[in-house]
């Protein structure tokens, strides 16, 4: 009899969990709050521009890569262009002098000595340790567990040359090691894109070298389209596949069933907030984990392990960010510029000293010809915004408010361009909550810290709850680290497990031309 599975939540997890699950001969069904999916995955449309809330650049895309297969897999990529930039960040000093953020190592490695030579020892300290995870990168998929013992001891004589590259840069800190530079203005550099592009300088060093090693490898592309077509491109795979997906449909409880006498309690179906039940054998939530543990589940089934992820655990800091149409070409810069504020801008709750702007001119779908869609991120206060989002009248004069600083801003940096905007479009913490449900906005769950425990990042957090069966939880909340791929591998490692409960061969095929 063909068993069946409500997913909560129709993310990239979400998504994946479904492929996977009609791969392997269940019948699914997805619920998603959302009238579209991919959560956080997602861009929107404003009046002929397109601004993308998540993608820079995605681990996977060159066409044989370990992760590339998964994606082969979810439909994800076939048929999809893909630019592999050769400068993804351009930081900038008042004085003229620049850091250009090459995607080949050598050639950043170059261009570093050539601003700092007495810095060469660090510098080719730092490009080494990216190469050695270059070919780590080119012959491991980190997000697919081993399915047996043998393959287990594969991947450990495998991993076993590169266990020093990660026992030393797995624990030292970004902002500890930059400090061992000497010029000031290569250290602030570096610190800049790591904050921008590293989730934050207090995280190990090895993140931003993975970074570059899958630039590197052309293995780290941005996909034309933007983010929504790429989670669009799996929910079509999934459809193909006989999955179904329930739009507008926000599941308010899981509805639990106590089990016999000394058995734990098993998960039944789910209640959605218009009262409608449904149910059956198994449910994944691919949801916010907090509000999937503490507000569907009632806090019901917490261990002191699990509940002291979410009390002591740091999490990605929540943003805002300001999206302009702009009716000039800006191709001529690099993708990404950073630059510093003559005058830093009040956000009320920080004083923001630098602008890191994205344009989108590489992807003709973002924009006509002739015109940019921009994106600016800085960094936020969840409890700040939720306070603001209270009162509307504050909420949307706070929002106006940023919008005129950084427009101000930007005139400083490209005269004329405050005439030029045609659209501007701001997305706060609490617009993130809404849509989402992602705990505090948080836009990628744990933040992994230089002092994170070891353990949890190898062994990753239990996908089942204490005395609950039949429930399973997959995507970024139990993935420290999250990101577009743990993701999608934390659907397709869940339906792997439930495979083998079920005594089942874990099946993962192509789709058919």
């Amino acid at each position: 009899m063909t068993k069946s599975i409500l997913i909560i939540g129709a993310g990239i997890a979400g998504l994946s969990a479904g492929c996977y699950a009609q791969m392997n001969g269940y019948k699914t069904k997805i619920f998603e709050m959302h009238d579209k999916p991919g959560g956080l995955c997602t861009s929107w449309k404003r009046r002929g521009y397109t601004f993308d809330g998540c993608i820079n650049w995605l681990i996977g895309t060159r066409a044989g890569s370990p992760v590339n297969c998964m994606w082969q897999e979810l439909g994800a990529v076939q048929g999809r262009q893909f630019i592999d930039h050769d400068v993804l960040l351009r930081v900038e000093r008042s004085d003229g002098r620049s850091l250009s953020v090459y995607t080949d190592i050598d050639r950043l490695e170059e261009h570093m000595k050539e601003i700092s030579p007495s810095d060469s020892l660090r510098i080719e300290e730092f490009c080494n340790g990216a190469r050695s995870l270059a070919r780590y990168a080119g012959m491991m998929n980190d997000f697919d567990k081993p399915s047996s013992l043998l393959d287990g001891i594969k991947m450990v004589i495998r991993i076993l040359p590169f266990m020093g590259i990660f026992q030393k840069y797995g624990r030292i800190s970004g902002e500890a090691f930059f400090a061992r530079f000497s010029d000031p203005f290569l250290r602030q550099a570096l610190m800049t894109l790591f904050d921008v592009h590293g989730g934050g300088t207090g995280g190990p060093i090895m993140g931003l070298m993975y970074m570059l090693a899958y630039l590197h490898n052309r293995d780290g592309g941005y996909p034309v389209g933007g983010s929504l077509e790429f989670a669009q491109a799996i929910e079509r795979r999934y459809l193909d596949l006989g999955g179904e997906v329930s739009y507008g449909a926000r599941v308010e409880k899981i509805l639990v069933e106590a089990g016999p006498a000394g058995r734990a309690a098993r998960a039944v179906g789910v209640r959605l907030v218009d009262s409608a039940e449904h149910r059956a054998d198994i449910v994944i939530s691919a949801a916010d984990g907090h509000a999937t543990i503490f507000d569907m589940l009632e806090g019901r089934y917490v261990s002191a392990t699990v509940r002291g992820y979410y009390e002591k655990l740091p999490i990605y800091q929540s943003w805002i960010q300001v999206s302009l149409g702009v009716a000039r070409d800006l191709s001529g810069e690099a993708v990404m510029v950073s630059y510093p504020l003559d005058e830093p801008i009040d956000m009320g709750y920080a004083k923001i000293e630098r602008i890191n702007l994205h344009h989108f001119c590489m992807d003709s779908t973002m924009a006509h010809p002739g015109k940019s869609a921009v994106v600016m991120i800085f960094k936020s206060d969840h409890a700040y915004w939720e306070a603001c989002y209270k009162e509307h009248e504050r909420y949307e004069a706070e929002k106006k408010e940023i919008v005129v600083k950084v427009i101000d801003r930007l005139e400083r940096r490209w005269p004329g361009i405050s005439e030029q905007i045609e659209v501007v479009d701001v997305s706060t913490p609490s617009t993130v909550e809404r849509y989402t449900g992602n705990w505090r906005g948080s836009q990628e769950g744990w933040l992994i810290m230089a002092d994170t425990d070891q353990r949890l990042l190898l062994k990753g957090m239990d996908k089942t709850l204490p005395g609950l069966d039949d429930f399973y939880m997959c995507g970024q909340w139990v993935e420290p680290g999250g990101g577009l791929p743990t993701s999608a591998g934390s659907g397709r490692n869940v339906i792997g497990m439930i495979c083998k409960r079920d005594g089942k061969k874990f099946i993962a095929s192509l789709p058919t031309v």
